[in-house]
């Protein structure tokens, strides 16, 4: 081991001796040893590890590829050098006389300095787009051909084959419509410009080639809302307002947060807890020696003797009295007299009403005006209600708080204005409120399993 290092260092002490690194020094190798490094941790390899070289190779190929789009070794020396022979003789040119009012013909053609620095300057492909190359349900419509070249093998027909080859035969025999001429004047006109398009081909034979498009019903058509994709703010909430409507929107500002508040409010009222109805000792004694009393009074009342109660219920039992002819006449007579009475009563009430025609008509036109007032403001509750927002979800949709300043948080130049609200959130609220979405909230992260602590033995730091 020794003699090998000894020859080691007589080699490296050689004048012609070419070393592998050039920052190595024959002096160091003639020293002594070769340093020793523990290099069982990455700490210890980003420190006494030299990679200076490689990324100088790096960086000098990259520098390469963008400025001569590839490698210099593996250039054509015609690409990389050219013959000099002098400039080229120029013929004389004519002086032309510039033209007022007309551009040079050089600064027309020359672009603008803000395209050249917007140009790619670097030689580098772009990297070739992987999505561009692949075919989707590629593996799906692969096994659906290999499942129809087996099916043809073993003589089986498709459905869709069977019912084209089961049409209604064309009757060949029927002549055809005569075209007509391109001059005659009496043609139908024809938009080559418009939507539809003119087709005389078998409606059916459409259908089944699915080359004629589905009706789209009408209800897909209406929107969900008739609000707005993107809502003004009041003219009280610009940068500087006017004073009328800046106090406008304060106050409508103050009637929400004062709606919020009442609520909050009647919450706390229903959960209040009344302190006259807390047990005291007095009530929970009296809860408890409640049915002591009544026991006893049953218990008296059952040792009772029962000869009373059963001479009660026979005395109960009472045979109604047989009404005699008289009577019976006289009810009669008295039910007749009613009747007419009614009746009578009746008539004078409907020859009354002739001498009220014209009070009737009065409450009549009022009664009509009542109901077309009701008819009116039933449609002005439903016109009202396709602006406000449906319930699409379990969830209830929740209007975000007003972006409103006060009168000294105002700053009165665009300057010092001091932002306010989130985009992303109020477009997020907008889609619920025009019930494009159903009102969410954020998903809460559950823990499916629970945190286990297990206590590792740590050799390196021993505490």
């Amino acid at each position: 081991m020794a003699s090998a290092r000894r020859l080691k260092r007589v080699a490296a002490s050689q004048p012609g001796f070419l070393n592998l690194k050039s920052t190595s020094n024959p002096a160091d190798l003639a020293s002594g040893r070769r340093k020793r490094v523990n290099k069982n941790k990455k700490k210890s390899w980003n420190k006494h590890s030299d990679i200076n070289d490689v990324e100088d190779f790096l960086q000098d190929v990259r520098h390469q590829e963008r400025t001569t789009g590839g490698l210099l070794s593996e250039k054509s020396d015609d690409s990389l050098f050219f013959l000099d022979v002098g400039q080229p003789k120029k013929p004389e040119q004519k002086v032309e006389v510039p033209i007022v009012g007309k551009n040079r013909k050089g600064k027309a053609s020359r672009p603008l300095r803000i395209d050249l620095i917007l140009q790619h300057d670097s030689l580098v492909p772009p990297p070739k787009d992987v999505l561009a190359y692949q075919q989707p349900n590629a593996k799906k419509l692969r096994r659906s051909a290999q499942r129809a070249e087996q099916l043809a093998a073993k003589g089986v027909v498709p459905r869709r084959r069977k019912q084209l080859l089961n049409r209604r035969p064309v009757d060949r025999t029927a002549k055809k419509a005569v075209a007509e001429a391109n001059n005659n004047p009496d043609r139908d006109y024809y938009d080559i410009w418009g939507q539809e398009s003119k087709s005389t081909a078998d409606p059916w034979y459409l259908q089944q080639t699915r080359k004629k498009l589905v009706k789209r019903p009408e209800r897909l058509n209406e929107k969900p809302s008739v609000l707005p994709a993107v809502e003004v703010i009041a003219p009280g909430g610009s940068y500087n307002p006017d004073f009328f409507s800046h106090q406008a929107l304060l106050q409508e500002a103050h009637e929400v947060e004062v709606k919020k508040q009442k609520e909050e409010d009647k919450i706390e009222r229903q959960l209040a807890v009344n302190r006259e109805d807390t047990a005291t000792e007095e009530t929970t004694l009296r809860e408890q020696v409640e049915g002591l009393v009544e026991e006893e009074e049953n218990e008296e009342e059952a040792a009772a003797p029962k000869g009373d109660e059963e001479d009660a219920v026979v005395g109960a039992i009472t045979l109604a009295a047989k009404k005699t002819e008289r009577q019976r006449k006289r009810e009669r007579a008295i039910k007749i007299k009613e009747q007419r009475r009614l009746a009578n009563r009746q008539q004078t009430d409907r020859q009354q009403q002739l001498f009220q025609l014209r009070s009737i008509k009065a409450s009549i036109k009022q009664q009509d005006q009542k109901t077309k007032t009701r008819q009116q403001q039933r449609k002005d509750n439903q016109e009202a209600q396709k602006a406000q927002p449906r319930r699409l979800g379990k969830l209830k949709f929740q209007a975000q708080d007003m972006e409103v300043q006060l009168s000294d948080e105002l700053a009165g130049s665009l300057r010092r204005l001091k932002p306010e609200g989130s985009v992303l959130k109020d477009r997020f609220k907008s889609l619920q409120k025009r019930n494009l979405i159903e009102p969410r909230e954020r998903a809460k992260f559950k823990r499916r399993h629970k945190l286990k602590y297990v206590e590792k033995r740590a050799f390196r730091e021993i505490t």
